[in-house]
């Protein structure tokens, strides 16, 4: 009788840890946000595209014109970022050992003379920088300092 009450026991809580996650309850707390449970939408993830995804037609024009003048391109400029003209920029930028991916790099652009255009900034017209004075019209004292500072022997 001895070895069947201990088998009942042990059968008794093995049954007890294995069922009792089935019968916990869950709590239910009301929703913070005041809507009612059941009514949540999915929120719409939209994808956003970043960065330039495509040339103006009258910057194509320029980039083909200059494309053109370099020998990279042949025919007439139409403003079209075709096959020919992407085919024309990468071959150029791999000939000046830059990246070769499809729009252009600035490097390129400036290169081809087409870097940005400051005619219409503010100060565009006033602007300037004065000449760096000539070597002899720098004080003695002055040129005695850079040249201490620079470990440098007359």
């Amino acid at each position: 009788m001895l070895p069947s009450f201990r088998a009942n026991l042990a059968l008794a809580l093995a049954a007890g840890l294995f069922a009792s996650p089935a019968f916990a309850s869950r709590v239910h707390r009301p929703p913070t946000s005041g809507h009612h449970p059941g009514t949540h939408k999915l929120a719409r993830k939209t994808h956003r595209v970043h960065g330039q995804q495509a040339i103006e037609p009258a910057r194509v024009t320029e980039i083909q014109q200059a494309l053109i003048r370099e020998h990279y391109l042949t025919g007439e400029a139409n403003g079209q970022w075709d096959a020919s003209t992407q085919a024309a920029m990468q071959k150029y930028q791999a000939d000046q050992g830059w990246q070769t991916k499809l729009m252009p790099d600035s490097r390129a652009l400036k290169k081809l003379g087409l870097g940005p255009d400051y005619s219409t900034a503010i100060n565009a017209k006033t602007a300037g920088f004065d000449s760096p004075p000539p070597a002899g019209a720098v004080p003695a004292e002055q040129t005695a300092g850079f040249a201490a500072a620079s470990g440098v022997q007359r």
